[in-house]
């Protein structure tokens, strides 16, 4: 019999000699069973791309929606639940206070999918055209009354008139129908722009561009709670000697307008301001858009007061809005551009995917995308 330790050494060695042998055996049941296999490493490496992510980056349009829309959520939940409907639209505002926190994640989880980059990118357009029907709780909670009377009065105290009464009297039909025409490139402009800097890849413009739209919009939003009013439409409906004139799409165009279940949205003018801010990014980086754009926008901005949507200080207001949010997302922008250049390198494919045009990388490739 040897020595106890030589013998413990002995039986060490042999339960060595058997994990290597029970390695070297996992190849060949993996090939008695291959589909079994295949599945399972294919699930294994999907949880393990999901679980394994190490840096979700939030664009300053996600951190502006996440934060204002949280607080809506938490206002209908809190000080605001007593108003009729609140319960149901702070399940909206919270869904879309999430979804940023989603979408960049699963972006972060799986960087070749491009659909997801994209649903990520563009999250701000179904905020935006969501939640503005769910603003009525928020707002009768705030503020219950309408201030179009104050309105009116400052617009007659400015001008000596009511600019959409004075304005019924001197434009011609045709010209009231091309107006409204132009009046529905809100819906069009903003998004025209968008795509275009995302598929040419100017990803610094596009993100600085939906993060002064992000603004703009929250801003206005609160505004509208804090001076609600329903515009001359409404209020001054005596002072118009007949319905709004056009030629034959005019009284469609008119009354799609009066759809919307919310109706207290008039100051500031959203309209003219969301106008003037693309006006404003496509002059600095797509001056194709803005000459294609100026006239209609112009037309859309004349068209507020023509289509008796607002007030000319509703327009007015709007001005220093837009001046405010462009300085924001300018310096917001130019903040997190230094923040980039301290803590990642410039080709991170995290921060800067490539446009849909590009070729995908190998699967086997380990570096970084160039």
């Amino acid at each position: 019999m040897g020595h106890p330790l030589q013998v413990l050494d002995e039986e060490i060695l042999d339960a060595g000699r058997k994990a290597r042998s029970a390695e070297g055996d996992k190849p060949a049941r993996a090939a008695a069973d291959p589909g079994v296999d295949v599945r399972a490493r294919g699930w294994g490496s999907r949880l393990q791309a999901f679980w394994r992510v190490r840096d979700v980056h939030l664009r300053g349009v996600d951190v502006v929606i996440l934060v204002s829309c949280s607080l809506a959520a938490l206002a209908l939940v809190g000080p605001a639940r007593w108003a009729p409907g609140s319960t149901r639209a702070a399940a909206h505002f919270a869904f879309f206070a999430l979804g940023p926190l989603v979408l960049r994640t699963l972006e972060a989880s799986f960087p070749r999918n491009r659909l997801l980059s994209f649903v990520a990118s563009f999250w701000l357009l179904p905020v935006l055209g969501l939640s503005h029907e769910f603003l009525a709780p928020l707002v009768n909670a705030i503020t219950p009354v309408l201030r179009d009377a104050q309105l009116a009065a400052a617009e007659q105290q400015l001008l000596g008139v009511k600019a959409s009464v004075a304005l019924g009297h001197l434009v011609p039909p045709w010209l009231t129908e091309v107006l409204m025409l132009c009046y529905y490139g809100h819906f069009i402009w903003p998004v025209a722009l968008g795509v275009v800097l995302y598929f040419t890849g100017r990803r610094d413009a596009f993100d600085e561009y939906l993060l002064a739209l992000s603004l703009l919009f929250s801003f206005n939003y609160f505004s509208y709670a804090l001076v609600p009013a329903v515009g001359p439409r409404y209020f001054l409906l005596d002072a118009f000697s007949e319905p709004l004139k056009g030629l034959w799409l005019t009284p469609l165009l008119d009354s799609a307008m009066r759809a919307p279940p919310f109706a207290k949205d008039c100051f500031p003018s959203g309209h003219t301001g969301t106008t003037l801010v693309v006006l404003a990014y496509a002059f600095r980086f797509e001056r194709r858009v803005f000459r294609a754009m100026l006239l209609p926008g112009i037309g859309l901005i004349v068209a507020t007061l023509v289509g008796r949507f607002h007030y000319t200080t509703d327009l007015l207001c709007a001005l220093p809005l837009v001046l405010v949010v462009l300085g924001l997302a300018r310096c917001w922008s130019r903040a997190a551009a230094r923040f980039e250049t301290v803590t990642r390198p410039v080709s991170d494919s995290t921060y800067a995917p490539e446009p849909w045009g590009a070729p995908l990388p190998s699967p086997t490739s380990t570096g970084p995308r160039r």
